[in-house]
């Protein structure tokens, strides 16, 4: 029996602001209402139709993982993104990963979506299993892009020795983004002082766990 492909998604300018919109709608539903939502009140808060909303994702769970894979990456847009880009090339490379912690730490601390979609996630995966599916669909390297090709580069420049760098992207993360989340679930907050402290020793941590080693 033939099987048809899936259509490709929609593309081209027009339909790329469609999508936009519907990412934009549906991260207020979502964060308004719950994974409940009905894709019915996504399509209605975008101005589109629900047919429009599967044209460009195919079911609610892709559209949610759209929704999560941009709001992690928002706090790695602009200062902190240039940052972490710039670290293979840098002379002192501990001093720019400091400066570009310290810009990414900042950012994630101001977004206050990121760790409501977090909390999202850990309160109603249980009643929906395809939010925790979503959440792990892309993986680390996925989400996060900037981080992932700012490591590999460091590898391949031989600045770093990341064999694993699935690994290496969790722990950097574990060092330095993870403590804030966590406090903001409790709706407490990581004071300056603290802050600066973990995101100095996350970084001489994760160097020294990943120098390249002396023959």
């Amino acid at each position: 029996m033939h099987v048809e492909s899936p259509k490709p998604p929609p593309s081209g300018p027009r339909a790329e602001r469609k999508r936009q919109a519907i990412v934009r709608a549906a991260r207020e539903q979502f964060l308004r209402a719950g994974f409940g939502v009905g894709m019915d009140a996504i399509a209605a808060a975008a101005g589109v139709s629900k047919v429009t909303v599967y044209n460009h994702f195919g079911s609610k769970e892709a559209l949610f993982s759209a929704v999560i894979a941009g709001a992690l990456d928002e706090p790695l847009a602009g200062e902190s993104s240039a940052a972490l880009a710039g670290l293979a090339d840098a002379g002192d490379l501990r001093a720019a990963f400091v400066d570009a912690a310290r810009a990414w730490v900042h950012a994630v601390r101001t977004d206050e979506d990121v760790a409501a979609l977090h909390t999202l996630v850990a309160a109603e995966g249980h009643r929906f299993p395809e939010i925790a599916r979503a959440w792990r669909h892309h993986g680390p390297e996925g989400h996060h892009p900037v981080v992932a090709n700012a490591l590999r580069t460091l590898a391949d420049r031989g600045r770093l020795e990341i064999p694993d760098l699935e690994t290496a992207i969790v722990q950097l993360y574990s060092l330095l983004v993870f403590p804030h989340m966590v406090f903001r679930s409790y709706g407490a907050q990581v004071d300056d002082d603290l802050t600066e402290r973990l995101l100095t020793g996350g970084v001489d941590m994760f160097l020294g766990h990943y120098a390249p080693r002396a023959d």
